[in-house]
C-alpha cells in the first residue's frame, strides 16, 4: 500500500477529512464535528479501514470516494456516467496532483488547513477521460464540490456524459431524512422519514428548480431540529434539470448531486469538458446552525448585503392587467407617503399585454395603456424618492406576439411542431446567438432608458419538450447556462442593478440562481399563516434579507383566508418588507398602522439581514412556530410567534433560542387583538413595552429566557406576536 495523503480542512465547528491512497480518488474519512489531531495521527488513523482482501490479492473491499467507480466493484451509482459510442463507459481514475489551496500535496504527506480548497487531476488512460475535482470548505464551514470531466481522446469520437453526481459522505447513523414538496401557491411542505437502504431520490425534469423541488435534503441523527441533532443539510445549485439523492448502502450514506442531463445533451469533442454544479453541504447541531453557514455563503456574495434592503410596493395585486399612468401613479404617491423606498410595475406594461395570452417577447410599452411610454410613470416614481422597478419574463415568449411571428425559429422544439402551451407560453432559445444578442439589448436598453433599479425577472413555464428548434437535441443544459450568461452580462453593464427571482413564486430557488439575483418570490401565495412555513423553510437556503415578504390584501387571493392587518405585517416583518396590495383601499387607520410597520422595519433592517436565523416549534403541533433572528454578538432579537392552529393546550412556555445566557434583556412586544381571554394573559406580556417604545418593561436573564421560557397564552390559534429583545446590562 502507498502511503496516504491526508488532508485535514476545519473550522472552528467542522471538520472534513479526506485520504486520497493508491493513486484513487479521494475519500471523506470523516465529516462532522471539529477534530484535534496532530500530523501524526492523522496519518496514522488513515489507514485505519484498509482491509487486505483474501491474501491481498482478491475480493479486496472498495472504499467508494467522492466518485464511486463502478470499474472497483462499486454497485451503487457510479461518479461518472459516460461512455464513447458505447465503450470507455466504466472508468478507472489514477489521481495524478493534489494541491491543497494550490500548493502541491507530496504522496503520504498529511496538510491541515483553516478551511481552503483541495484540487485533484485524475485520468483513465484506457478511456481516454480526464476529471478534475474541487473540494472547497469556506470559512463559514460550508462544504461544496464539483467535478469536470474531459475528452481526452483524439479520435473522432464523441465522449457522451451522462451525468456527474460526486459523494458527500457521512456517517450511517444520520437516520433520518426531511425535505421538501410542494405546488403553487403551496411552496415548502415539510416530509420526514428514515433513511433506508436504497436511493431516495428527489428529481426535477422541469428546467427550473421547481414548485415542488425539495431544494435541500436534510440527513441527521433521529429527531433532529432546530436546535438540536447532528444534521447535515445539502443542496445541488443549479436550476436547471437535477437530483437531490441520498444513497444508503451497506456501511456507506452519503448525498448524491448533480445536473439531471437529458440524451446526447453533453457530447465531448476532443479536448473539451463538462463541468457539473456545485454540490454543496453544511454540517451543523440543529438545522439552525447548518442553515447559518448557506446565509453566510450567500451574504458574502449578494449585492443585497450592500445596503439597506427597500421597502417595495409591487402593484401586481392591485391592478392585474388594468394599467394606466393616473392609477399607477396615484398607487406610487400613496406607497411614498406611507414610506415606501422601490416601486414595482409589474406585469402588463408592455405591447399587446392585457392578458396572458399575448405580448411576451415585445418589451416595449404598449401605447394604448402608455401613450407616453413609461418615462412619466418612472419619473414620478423617483420624484417621490423611490427607486423605479420593473417586471420581466425574458426567457419566455407568446406565439401570439411580433417576436414569435418574426423568429418562430428561435422558440424550443424537440420536434417540428411546438411544445403544449403552459400558461400560454412558450421558451426562447437562449442559447441562439441572435436570440441571446436581442434579449440582452432590450433589458439593457429598458434599464439604460428608464432609469431601472430593480427587475422582477419571472420564469412562469416548464421546460417542456425543450429542444433545439434547428435539430431537435435536447437543450435545458445551454439554455441554463445561456440564462447565468444573460444576468452575467446585464450586471456588468448595469452594476448597482437588482434582480429578483421569480418563477411562478417560489419555482427557481437555489444557489445557481441566487449568486446571480438579490431576492427571490417566496411564493405567489401571500396569506400570512401559509408564507410564515414558506418562509422558514425557504430560509434554510436562503438569508430572511433575501425572502421577498408581502402585506397582501385581507383577503388572500390564493386561499381565500381573511386576515387582520397585525397579523400580515407581523409575518412579513422579518424577511424583505413590501407590500403587494391595492393601498387606494387602506382607511386612514389602517394607513398609520400600515406606515408604523414600515418604519419599525427600516429600523431593524439591519439585523434582519446580519442576524443569525434561529427558530422553535417545527415538528409539535402543539406548539407555537417560533422564527427569529438574532444579532451576531446577541445584543438584540427579533422573534415571531405563531400560536398552534389547534391545541389540547391553552398555554405554554416558549423559549428563546440564540440569547446569551449572562445578558439581561427588556421585553418589547406588538401584540394582535388578543391571544385569548383577556384574565389568562401573562403578567410579563402585559408589562412588555410595545415595540421600540421607551416605557418601562419587564426584564429577565438570558439564561431563564432561552431554557425555562416565557408563558404565552395559546387558547386563540394563529395568532401572532412579535417580541424584541434588547440586551440592557451591556
Amino acid at each position: 500500500m502507498e502511503f496516504p495523503r491526508v488532508i485535514h480542512l476545519f473550522t472552528e465547528e467542522v471538520s472534513v477529512l479526506l485520504t486520497q491512497i493508491n493513486a484513487a480518488p479521494p475519500v471523506i474519512v470523516h465529516w462532522g464535528p471539529r477534530i484535534q489531531a496532530s500530523d501524526r495521527d492523522l496519518s496514522e488513523y488513515a489507514g485505519t479501514s484498509v482491509r487486505t482482501g483474501i491474501d491481498g490479492l482478491s475480493d479486496l473491499p472498495y472504499e467508494p470516494g467522492i466518485l464511486p467507480e463502478h470499474s472497483y466493484g462499486w454497485g451503487g451509482l457510479p461518479g461518472i456516467r459516460a461512455h464513447r459510442a458505447g465503450a470507455a463507459w466504466s472508468p478507472r481514475l489514477t489521481v495524478t496532483s493534489v494541491t491543497v489551496n494550490g500548493e502541491t500535496l507530496a504522496e503520504g504527506a498529511v496538510a491541515q488547513r483553516e478551511s481552503g480548497l483541495v484540487s485533484i487531476d485524475a485520468h483513465d488512460e484506457s478511456a481516454a477521460i480526464g476529471a478534475s475535482i474541487e473540494i472547497d470548505l469556506s470559512y463559514s464551514g460550508l462544504l461544496r464540490t464539483r467535478v469536470s470531466v474531459r475528452n481526452d481522446g483524439e479520435g473522432p469520437e464523441h465522449l457522451d456524459v451522462i451525468g456527474v453526481d460526486p459523494a458527500l459522505r457521512m456517517p450511517t447513523d444520520a437516520r433520518e431524512i426531511l425535505d421538501f414538496s410542494g405546488r403553487w401557491g403551496t411552496e415548502k411542505i415539510p416530509q420526514r422519514h428514515p433513511v433506508v437502504v436504497g436511493t431516495h431520490a428527489r428529481e426535477s425534469r422541469r428546467g427550473r428548480t421547481g414548485l415542488d423541488a425539495t431544494t435541500l435534503i436534510a440527513i441527521g441523527s433521529p429527531g433532529f431540529d432546530a436546535g438540536s441533532g447532528r444534521v447535515w443539510l445539502c443542496h445541488v445549485g443549479i436550476g436547471g434539470n437535477h437530483e437531490h439523492a441520498v444513497e444508503r448502502s451497506d456501511g456507506y450514506l452519503a448525498f448524491r448531486g448533480g445536473e439531471l442531463l437529458l440524451p446526447g445533451e453533453v457530447r465531448l469533442a476532443g479536448g473539451e469538458r463538462y463541468r457539473s454544479p456545485w454540490v454543496y453541504g453544511s454540517f451543523g447541531i440543529g438545522l439552525d446552525a447548518a442553515s447559518a453557514r448557506y446565509h453566510g455563503f450567500v451574504r458574502e456574495r449578494s449585492r443585497s448585503s450592500r445596503r439597506p434592503r427597500p421597502v417595495t410596493l409591487n402593484v401586481w395585486e392591485a391592478v392585474y392587467f388594468d394599467q394606466d399612468f393616473t392609477t399607477l401613479a396615484e398607487l406610487a404617491t400613496r406607497a411614498a407617503a406611507l414610506g415606501v423606498e422601490r416601486y414595482v410595475l409589474d406585469d402588463g406594461w408592455f405591447l399587446g399585454r392585457t392578458d396572458d395570452t399575448a405580448g411576451l417577447g415585445d418589451w416595449i410599452p404598449d401605447p394604448t395603456a402608455w401613450p407616453h411610454g413609461l418615462a412619466p410613470l418612472a419619473e414620478h416614481v423617483r420624484g417621490l424618492g423611490m427607486e423605479f422597478g420593473l417586471w420581466v419574463e425574458p426567457e419566455m415568449i407568446n406565439e401570439d406576439s411580433d417576436l414569435a411571428r418574426a423568429h418562430p425559429e428561435w422558440i424550443l422544439r424537440a420536434r417540428a411542431g411546438l411544445p403544449p402551451r403552459f400558461r400560454n407560453q412558450q421558451v426562447l432559445n437562449l442559447a441562439d446567438p441572435e436570440a441571446f444578442a436581442h434579449i440582452l439589448a432590450v433589458l439593457d436598453g429598458l434599464v439604460t432608458d428608464l432609469d431601472v433599479a430593480y427587475l422582477k425577472w419571472d420564469h412562469n413555464r416548464d421546460l417542456i419538450d425543450a429542444g433545439h428548434p434547428a435539430t431537435g437535441a435536447p437543450a435545458v443544459h445551454e439554455q441554463t447556462l445561456a440564462v447565468y450568461e444573460l444576468i452575467d452580462q446585464l450586471r456588468l453593464r448595469h452594476p448597482e442593478l437588482e434582480i429578483e427571482s421569480c418563477a411562478s413564486g417560489g419555482g427557481r430557488v437555489d444557489l445557481g440562481i441566487l449568486e446571480r439575483t438579490d431576492r427571490v418570490h417566496t411564493s405567489d401565495n401571500h396569506d400570512p399563516l401559509d408564507r410564515s412555513r414558506m418562509l422558514r423553510w425557504t430560509g434554510l437556503l436562503v438569508p430572511p434579507e433575501m425572502l421577498g415578504s408581502h402585506v397582501a390584501s385581507p383577503v388572500s387571493s390564493v386561499t381565500g383566508r381573511t386576515s387582520d392587518l397585525h397579523t400580515r405585517c407581523a409575518i412579513a416583518f422579518l424577511g424583505h418588507f413590501g407590500i403587494e396590495w391595492d393601498i387606494r383601499e387602506l382607511s386612514d387607520e389602517d394607513a398609520v398602522v400600515l406606515a408604523r410597520w414600515i418604519s419599525a422595519y427600516q429600523l431593524h433592517r439591519e439585523l434582519i439581514s446580519t442576524g443569525r436565523v434561529v427558530a422553535d416549534g417545527d415538528f409539535d403541533p402543539d406548539a407555537p412556530a417560533l422564527r427569529g433572528v438574532v444579532a451576531p454578538d446577541g445584543s438584540e432579537a427579533i422573534y415571531t410567534i405563531v400560536t398552534p392552529e389547534l391545541s389540547a393546550d391553552s398555554r405554554c412556555r416558549v423559549r428563546l433560542p440564540g440569547l446569551l445566557a449572562e445578558a439581561r434583556y427588556r421585553v418589547e412586544s406588538a401584540r394582535p387583538g388578543s391571544l385569548g381571554p383577556w384574565w389568562l394573559s401573562p403578567s410579563w406580556l402585559d408589562a412588555s413595552a410595545a415595540l421600540d417604545s421607551p416605557a418601562e418593561a419587564p426584564s429577565y436573564s438570558g439564561s431563564l429566557l432561552v431554557e425555562a421560557g416565557l408563558d404565552l397564552l395559546t387558547f386563540h390559534p394563529d395568532r401572532v406576536l412579535v417580541l424584541r429583545l434588547v440586551r440592557i446590562d451591556a
